[in-house]
């Protein structure tokens, strides 16, 4: 009895350890992958590569694409920020809404984009992603025009609102077309850019409003002639995107089919994955999950704040220190030389480095010294000193972008990736709600509260970027380890290994799944 007993033991401490590893190659995705739960990709490239491209090859390839995507993007971005600021320029030429009514006309964009940002970027899973940007871009364009038609505070509201619900689903597309094209160490500077045309804008904008405002006709007043010719832009770069912006790797017109193919296997050993058009509740739910989400969520909205502030009062803080409106449509243009900048060395220092946080902290700081110069400094006549104060407090700006990048390179999983921009930007437009709301009428001309505030907001944001650094350094660590021990386990060679992360490529497994995913710091 005592043998069989024995026996029976043994059997179930086999069982129960076959139990325990299969449930840990579920978890790292090394048990049989199904590939009718795949991306798209598997359908041209297969679970395994079977093509090798030389690394001329792969240059041309990129060149090409570089020529097209982050071109469009630019131009959507340039487009998307001139509309959303079009209030700022208005506010000083002439627009019939102000005081409280026109931080409520500025809050109603957000208020739009948050309501929208949810549903927008779940149907844009189940469509075609350039094709879905390219009609919001036109419809935007179109009501961006019939801001010119109206001077009521009612059609205002209700303008903004519909204009924040079509400009919401552009930033997550944008993010997915580049995590689908580009190789993590290319991404940061891909949307660096076109985040650059915030920046760039800022000038080409300031310079526009300057010529219009030297129109004296009555016909029509000067602001609306800037909603005429901003939505009339929109228009075409809508049409643009429509014919021209690809979708994704698998159904890219611009490339042959030996390109496409080439498209997917430069981004195969990244793992990120590339486009799937099945909603998955356990991805969104890892999503709530991941502590780091909400470190995201978090530092979306500790930088938004600031964002919803300046974007709309910049203009009236500098013609605060006694400048009239032409002249402080000039002066506000070097900002967004120095922003642009910033921009793009954070994107190229991120890809550089392989860093994510560390580009945040290089943007925050200038602003804090920013705002702190404008608090210390209020009311004195030091003009020169107040407007290298305003004109370095919108580095923070870059600090958003390098948040793009750290989604598009931290996440896997095609459901996981959609809900974590939809939170990002639902938190964006969240914290530009309340941004308009920190400069209150009653502290002009100052807005002491509302520059203490960023200054606050942003020093505590340094802290949640090295926090977040430290749990993706921890956890490349732990992956590291798990994979060591894995590949010991199973006895595999370098050529297995190889082939498993070949595999796992477009299964689309999110990042705690794959074990063979490596997080960006």
């Amino acid at each position: 009895m005592s043998s069989e007993s024995s026996a029976v033991k043994n059997l179930e401490e086999v069982e129960k350890s076959s139990q325990l590893q299969d449930t840990y190659d579920e978890k790292f995705g090394l048990d049989s992958i199904d590939a009718s739960n795949g991306d798209e990709a598997l359908q041209l490239v297969g679970s395994q590569a079977t093509e090798r491209f030389s690394e001329e090859y792969n240059r041309k390839l990129r060149r090409k694409l570089d020529l097209v995507i982050p071109t469009i993007s630019a131009a959507v971005y340039f487009s998307q920020y001139l509309d959303k600021t079009s209030l700022n320029y208005a506010s000083i030429m002439g627009f019939p809404i102000v005081g409280q009514q026109y931080n409520l006309v500025s809050m109603a964009f957000y208020l739009g984009y948050l309501f929208w940002e949810f549903p927008t970027v779940y149907i844009s899973q189940k469509l075609r992603l350039a094709k879905y940007l390219g009609g919001n871009i036109v419809v935007w364009g179109i009501l961006l025009m019939l801001h010119a038609s109206t001077d009521n505070f009612g059609a205002f509201f209700a303008l903004r609102f519909l204009l924040g619900m079509c400009e919401s689903c552009v930033a997550p597309c944008l993010i997915l077309i580049i995590s689908m094209f580009y190789k993590k160490d290319e991404q940061a500077s891909r949307i660096s850019w076109f985040y650059v045309m915030n920046g760039l804008t800022q000038v080409f904008g300031g310079f526009v409003a300057y010529g219009i405002s030297f129109y004296s006709g009555k016909a029509i007043p000067p602001y609306k002639i800037v909603y005429i010719l901003l939505g009339a832009l929109a228009v075409v770069i809508g049409i643009i995107v429509l014919i021209w912006l690809p979708d994704s790797p698998v159904n890219a017109r611009m490339l042959t089919k030996q390109e496409r193919i080439a498209a997917l296997e430069r981004v195969r050993n990244d793992q990120g994955g590339t486009e799937n058009k099945k909603f998955k509740k356990d991805q969104v739910i890892e999503a709530l999950t991941d502590v780091r989400t909400w470190l995201v969520v978090l530092s979306t909205i500790l930088t938004s704040i600031p964002n919803g502030a300046l974007s709309n009062f910049s203009n009236i803080i500098i013609k605060s220190f006694g400048y009239t409106s032409k002249q402080t449509l000039i002066l506000a243009t070097p900002a967004g030389v120095i922003g642009s900048a910033m921009v793009l060395f954070c994107g190229w220092y991120s890809d550089k480095k392989g860093e994510r946080m560390v580009p945040i902290v290089f943007a925050l700081i200038p602003t804090i010294v920013g705002a702190a110069i404008l608090i210390g400094l209020n009311g004195s006549a030091n003009k020169g000193v107040l407007l290298f104060a305003t004109y370095i407090i919108g580095t923070f700006g870059s600090a958003l972008s390098t948040i793009y990048a750290y989604n598009a390179s931290n996440t896997s999983g095609h459901t996981k990736k959609v809900t974590i921009n939809a939170m990002t930007m639902a938190t964006f437009s969240i914290g530009n709600i309340i941004g308009t709301e920190i400069f209150q009428p009653k502290d002009a001309p100052a807005y002491i509260p509302g520059k203490t505030a960023i200054m606050i907001l942003l020093i505590v944001q340094l802290f949640v970027s090295f926090l977040l650094r430290y749990i993706n350094v921890r956890l490349n660590k732990e992956r590291k380890a798990k994979l060591a021990e894995e590949t010991a386990r199973r006895g595999w060679t370098e050529e297995d290994v190889q082939r498993e992360r070949e595999r796992h490529a477009f299964a689309d497994l999110t990042d705690k799944q794959n074990i063979f995913f490596i997080y960006t710091c």
